[in-house]
């Protein structure tokens, strides 16, 4: 099993469920093609990322979330500004986070997208200066992440939790099943 990303948080979340792996970050362009939805672009950059490590035998799992609120995507920030900026627009409102999700196995790909709506507490300009120097927003889509200091500021999830942390690991066991792989609370083996 590989795990085409760098993320620790995916790495935890493969732990967590008992999936021994390795870690083989894919080097593809994220940019986003013409005219293409957020949701196309994340489940196109999570099988892109699963079929770039070329391993014969190996399942590969590629994932890419992104957020998105009135119809944008937010990013990872570009400096400590940007993050103000994304934190202000999402206090005190809800939005979407998509998470693509991939496996790749014997030349045949699954994938799919799981989406989750997230809702903010208000947040104080002090809050959000305080929060950006933990420096957990810098590397996070829509600049927070809810498994760490950021878990302090999301209300409410209403879908899948682990789809925001990066990896829904209900729609993995799934698309292990697509592929005739069996997930049964521990490595995963071919069905």
């Amino acid at each position: 099993m590989i795990l085409a990303s760098a993320s620790p948080r995916r790495r935890e979340l493969l732990a967590l469920i008992g999936i021994p792996h390795e870690i083989t970050p894919a080097d593809i362009d994220e940019s986003y093609l013409p005219g293409e939805t957020p949701r196309v672009h994340a489940e196109r950059l999570a099988r892109e990322k699963a079929t770039a490590i070329d391993e014969a035998d190996a399942v590969t799992i590629g994932s890419d979330t992104i957020v998105v609120v009135d119809d944008e995507v937010l990013g990872k920030p570009r400096d400590r500004e940007h993050a103000s900026a994304m934190l202000r627009r999402l206090s005190g409102c809800s939005h979407v986070v998509m998470t693509g999700i991939a496996v790749r196995w014997q030349g045949r790909v699954a994938s799919g997208v799981e989406e989750a709506g997230v809702t903010f507490r208000t947040l104080t300009a002090h809050e959000i200066a305080r929060y950006i120097d933990t420096g957990e927003p810098m590397d996070k889509a829509g600049s927070y992440g809810i498994q760490g200091y950021g878990a302090t500021i999301v209300e409410r999830v209403d879908g899948d939790y682990f789809a925001v942390m990066g990896l829904p690991l209900n729609r993995l066991v799934r698309l292990l099943r697509e592929l005739g792989l069996i997930y049964d609370f521990g490595p995963v083996v071919a069905g």
